[in-house]
């Protein structure tokens, strides 16, 4: 008979920072909420292991848990000041997982991490900045205890599979923003909006590529290394998470490219436009430069002028002049300059 430890209680001090805190059985069922301070109690059972999820804690409260689950120090301060690189370190027999996470928020990529500690009786999660609840990922692990049963390490691929799960629909999301733009692309006028809104998804994107990319290594060693924390039983299920990453990183370059490509096509359609503005105007010019040039020759303070004393003179040169005017502009409409 196994006892229930007491509820969570909330430590106005920590609370906000402590997510969840939950007992589990080595059989996969849930014991309960604890708090912070009851779980060195908890692992006293031999057959519990504990899942703790926490929401940018403070110094003193990521001491705690380095006494209650024995963290390293060099861990614990990566997890404090956060901004940390991708990464996975071993420390004994626990693993420091860091990983970047994603959310959309007003059109642009808003970017966080989260922690993650890994022993063979607790699972910690530190999230930092931008990062959805885990509790999606807690609730999935619960519904499956015979897999849960396995240990923290099938927390920790709930966790990863939800993050890279949450990625996917940012791609999409900025794949449809580019079919929308679409017009704005291929439109005759220049719209300098468009331009800086390509290049703010390209920037993101690339910025969400470093993120990502990063992720299929660890996985990969999640899949084939340590074995005293991943059970045989569960490397077919991180694998699957390698799949994900490595199909949201394929979707981020191929989006990039087509950003790339927009960009280019936005450009050389505006270069185009000008190009036969310029064209249209270098044609006028040209039919206002034969009556600029005879009628400045008329114009000259000489004697003895062509017909000057003719009195047919003047409508001759007008009708010669707008017969020159005629032909160059049927010349530059054929060749298409008008």
């Amino acid at each position: 008979m196994h006892s229930t430890p007491p509820k969570l209680q909330e430590d106005p001090s920590t609370g906000a920072m402590v997510v969840n805190c939950v007992a589990y059985r080595f059989d996969g069922q849930r014991i309960g909420d604890i708090s912070v301070d009851d779980i060195s109690e908890v692992l006293k059972q031999p057959d519990t292991f504990v899942w703790v999820g926490l929401h940018e804690p403070d110094e003193t409260l990521l001491h705690k848990l380095q006494e209650e689950f024995d963290l390293h120090d060099l861990a614990i301060e990566d997890a404090q000041h956060a901004h940390q690189r991708t990464k996975i370190e071993a420390y004994g027999d626990s693993l420091f997982v860091v990983v970047q996470t994603a959310q959309l928020v007003s059109g642009h990529i808003a970017f966080g991490e989260t922690h993650v500690f890994l022993g063979p009786r607790y699972l910690v999660t530190v999230r930092h900045g931008a990062s959805l609840s885990y509790a999606p990922a807690r609730r999935n692990c619960e519904h499956t205890p015979e897999l849960l049963a396995l240990g923290p390490a099938y927390g920790l691929y709930g966790v990863l599979d939800f993050i890279v799960d949450n990625l996917l629909p940012i791609v999409r999301d900025f794949r449809e923003e580019l079919q929308e733009l679409e017009k704005d692309i291929f439109s005759d006028t220049f719209k300098r909006s468009t331009i800086r809104r390509l290049y703010d998804m390209q920037r993101d994107l690339m910025t969400l590529r470093l993120a990502v990319a990063p992720m299929q290594d660890i996985i990969s060693q999640l899949v084939r290394q340590h074995p005293q924390l991943i059970p045989d039983e569960l490397r077919a299920y991180f694998r699957d998470v390698y799949d994900h990453v490595f199909r949201v990183n394929e979707s981020i370059s191929a989006m990039r490219e087509m950003l790339a490509a927009a960009i280019n096509v936005n450009l050389s359609l505006v270069t185009f436009g000008q190009n036969e503005v310029m064209k249209r105007l270098a044609g006028y010019a040209a039919m206002l430069a034969a009556p600029t040039l005879i009628t400045s020759w008329y114009g000259m303070n000489f004697t003895h002028m062509p017909e000057l004393a003719k009195p047919w003179a003047y409508p001759v040169i007008i009708g010669l002049v707008l017969t020159i005017v005629v032909t160059i502009y049927i010349t530059l409409k054929r060749n298409r300059w008008l």
